[in-house]
């Protein structure tokens, strides 16, 4: 398991791959977090990182007791493989 940094001051969560930036890029407003994009540079991929990075997501979602709308495409179809955070989305 890798390292997720929570940068809240640019709303995204981080990691340092290999000195590439993966990032899962966020909006908080009204209790809400939409999950707005995630990008893991092409040198890096393949490794699990997107999906590490949306699960720090969700994980912190559901501590913080927020609502979640995966509008990020990736975001999406990891909420629907993985059932368990379901009751998240919005």
């Amino acid at each position: 398991m890798r390292n997720v940094t929570h940068n809240t001051a640019e709303q995204r969560f981080e990691i340092l791959e290999d000195s590439y930036l993966c990032t899962l890029e966020y909006q908080l407003r009204d209790n809400t977090l939409t999950i707005t994009h995630t990008v893991v540079p092409r040198a890096v991929g393949g490794k699990g990182i997107a999906g590490e990075l949306v699960k720090a997501a969700l994980n912190y979602a559901r501590e913080q007791q927020l609502r979640v709308i995966p509008q990020c495409s990736y975001a999406a179809v990891y909420v629907q493989r993985h059932p368990e955070y379901q009751d998240l989305v919005l």
